[in-house]
């Protein structure tokens, strides 16, 4: 018994021993699992939180493009209705330069038939009407990268176009006839995201019916392609394709952001031609869908005057652009400091009576009576998001007293550059209500280029320069007054590819996967059945992402985002310059961190947060002051070939895209050479535009030098490359992101 006892008792001591040691262990598995799990929620919020604001810094810069191009366009329009003299030969170059007249030839309806296609062309040969023969040939001939005859794209542009004259402003569809409807936001030239979209949901058909909602072109460099495929499976499904128009179908938007680039280095025979074609197939666009009464689809949103019934029977082929103002007269423009104000303004603009079109075959007894609403003020504009609350109390290209619509963002007090011009609208001082062709122009302008916000009310857009921004309530009245559910629409990037906001009540769908860059976001598609519940797809085309880990994508495209945020800095060195050393009283090349971000919030007007970026952005010196001068560091210019001015150098830094597109539209035949004369009158414009002092010594000077052989002509895309913003560790075979102007 003692024995057993004995072992018995051993085998409890060993047994409660282990017990005790296993216990010990697990509290410290325990305790090293909760600290793994803090730090890798720590690492995941620091991994997020440079994501959201490497997107911000993307988002930010390319609403700055927009509104750089909305204030350049409504000059040229201004300069092309109002003016009647500048240094001696204004209007001719003006109206060059904004001059929309149709080709005769291309009135002609067999014009194509002219063209000829040679043997040697190994491309599809299309025939028509087409059939789904074609269509293969088509996709084939894309994917081997393969170019569409001009003789072919004339024909089906002139084929679109009958087509879409026949076509209703809105477009109603129902799910009666088919399971599913899918829904595409922005593809921006990706080709691949479109082919990709095919693949996974099935080819438009009677079985797969399509609305792509608008923004088909720019950036991306495959728009040709993208608009040949639509258009084709327009015209062979009409009842089962449908697209909207977005802002970027606009041929003044296409000069900044590439679409027009592309067809002329594509077609550099008909390519006058064929981008004539695509202007007037644009504006025939229909700019909504709705489905089942209930879902309404626009391209960007609505405002507090968006009236469905007056955008179902306007004439919307005559917004050519959005981006083209009103014609309006302005009979005394004082041109001095930068509180110019316009003294004495009448319209242009006569009334018209409504006809009858042949597009608008929807119209309805209630629709032809029914009139616009007056404007009336916006009371929510005080309540604008901070992006937007600092431009709204300056003079502007609209009044508050107008419907939200195009605002150029104004200059920064301090700025040496003085002032630009200020257009306010007609109505804005007189008439209560705009005259027809201004009223449709507005209408236009808010579905194409509005926004959603979390706050009541409807104020401008001046973040992205054009609409407004619409809040929730905004969004149940409209829909509560015409019957409506819900309201899907796309124009902003977002990370997954869809977002939704206003209770559900808006949806925003984008379809151009890796915008920004490559791994940035996500692309998303919707399908909506007869139960009109809203289903979302999502996908990435990616051909190296996927080997990366999380942190290296989010690695790569912060690193994209600093690089377009520091040359954007650079182009406004002068201005941020004269800003720091306004704190930097005893010449000490440091101020304080809030007062250099300060400088760069009110210099660059970008929503960023400066203070969270400031360790990638500019060094600290000693005291925890900042060295402001090594913001500029990784940056230098090009090597100019010629002597400029300091003065003409920081303009041709700061505004190269802008005068590149001005260049553009006077190179008709994208030879990449004017003349001289051209030269010097597009500068004179320009600087007047700008309101900044260069001396007409100094561009005649400078149009002397750059003509090197002496022919009359200058090579501008040569000269203009000497003053891109170079990066110091740039490799030459490194892509240039595609978002901050670089076609």
């Amino acid at each position: 018994m003692v024995s057993w006892d004995l072992i018995m008792g051993c085998g409890t001591s060993v047994a409660t021993a282990t017990q005790g040691k296993d216990e010990k262990t697990g509290r410290y598995a325990i305790k090293a699992a909760v600290l793994i799990q803090r730090w890798f929620r720590r690492y995941m919020a620091r991994l997020e939180m440079r994501r959201r604001y490497t997107w911000n810094i993307f988002q930010s810069i390319e609403y700055a493009g927009e509104q750089d191009q909305l204030q350049l366009s409504s000059f040229f329009s201004f300069m092309l209705n109002n003016v009647t003299h500048l240094n001696g030969n204004g209007p001719d170059l003006i109206s060059k330069l904004m001059d929309s007249a149709s080709d005769p030839w291309l009135e002609n309806e067999n014009c194509y038939n002219l063209v000829t296609v040679p043997e040697t062309y190994t491309g599809p040969r299309l025939s028509f009407p087409l059939s789904v023969s074609d269509m293969n040939a088509l996709l084939g001939a894309f994917k081997e990268q393969q170019t569409l005859h001009a003789r072919y794209v004339l024909q089906l542009l002139h084929e679109t176009r009958k087509l879409l004259k026949q076509m209703p402003n809105i477009i109603h569809l129902s799910t009666t006839y088919t399971k599913e409807i899918t829904i595409c936001g922005d593809l921006h030239g990706q080709l691949d995201d479109l082919l990709l979209i095919f693949y996974k949901n099935g080819l438009p058909s009677a079985e797969t019916p399509y609305v792509f909602n608008g923004d088909f072109v720019d950036r991306g460099k495959n728009s040709v392609e993208v608009m040949v495929l639509l258009f084709a499976y327009l015209l062979l499904y009409p009842d089962y394709m449908h697209l909207n128009r977005g802002n970027h179908e606009d041929h003044l938007m296409n000069l900044r952001y590439g679409f027009t680039k592309e067809v002329m280095q594509k077609y550099k025979i008909h390519g006058c031609e064929i981008l004539q074609l695509f202007q007037d197939v644009f504006s025939l666009l229909p700019i909504a869908t709705i489905i089942d009464g209930k879902i309404l689809i626009v391209h960007g949103g609505i405002s507090d005057q968006t009236d469905l019934d007056f955008l179902s029977i306007l004439e919307r082929h005559k917004i050519k652009s959005a981006l083209r103002f009103p014609q309006t007269t302005v009979e005394q423009l004082s041109i001095g400091q930068s509180s110019r104000q316009v003294k004495r303004i009448r319209s242009t603009d006569s009334s018209r009576p409504s006809s009858s079109r042949s597009h608008n075959i929807q119209r309805t007894p209630h629709q032809r009576e029914r009139r616009c609403r007056p404007n009336r003020q916006d009371s929510s504009a005080s309540t604008s998001s901070s992006s937007s609350s600092s431009s709204c109390s300056s003079i502007s290209l609209c009044s508050l007293k107008t419907p939200p619509c195009f605002r150029p963002h104004p200059p920064h007090p301090s700025s040496p550059s003085g002032s630009v011009f200020q257009l306010p609208f007609l109505d804005s001082l007189s008439a209560p209500s705009p005259p027809q062709h201004e009223q449709e122009w507005k209408q236009i302008v808010d579905i194409l280029w509005s926004d959603p916000k979390t706050l009541k009310g409807c104020c401008p857009n001046t973040f992205r320069g054009g609409g407004c921004y619409f809040g929730p309530d905004v969004t149940r009245r409209l829909l509560l007054q015409h019957g409506l559910q819900l309201l899907i629409r796309s124009h902003e990037c977002k990370q997954e590819g869809y977002e939704l906001c206003h209770s559900g009540q808006v949806i925003t769908i984008f379809s151009a996967s890796n915008y920004y860059e490559e791994g940035s976001n996500r692309g998303a598609y919707i399908k909506v059945g007869r139960e009109l519940m809203p289903r979302f797809y999502q996908y990435q085309v990616s051909r190296s992402t996927r080997k990366l880990t999380l942190t290296q994508r989010v690695r790569a495209a912060e690193g994209s985002a600093f690089r377009a945020l520091k040359e954007k800095l650079f182009t406004h060195r002068s201005e941020l310059i004269l800003g720091f050393q306004e704190y930097d009283h005893n010449n000490t090349g440091t101020i304080l961190v809030s007062e250099w971000a300060q400088v760069l919030e009110t210099g660059l007007r970008l929503d960023l947060p400066w203070r969270t970026l400031r360790p990638h952005l500019v060094r600290l010196a000693s005291g925890g002051r900042v060295d402001y001068q090594s913001c500029f560091e990784d940056m230098e210019p090009g090597v100019p070939q010629v002597e400029v001015t300091p003065n003409l150098a920081d303009a041709l830094f700061r505004y190269r895209k802008d005068i590149e597109i001005i260049f553009s539209i006077i190179d008709k035949d994208q030879s990449g050479l004017i003349s001289i004369e051209e030269f010097r009158h597009t500068w004179h414009l320009f600087s007047a535009h700008l309101g900044i002092k260069i001396d007409n010594r100094a561009i005649d000077d400078l149009a002397r030098s750059i003509d090197f052989n002496k022919d009359g002509s200058i090579d501008f895309n040569e000269f203009l490359e000497a003053f891109r913003v170079v990066h110091k560790l740039d490799n030459k075979d490194q892509p240039v992101n595609r978002i901050i102007g670089k076609e």
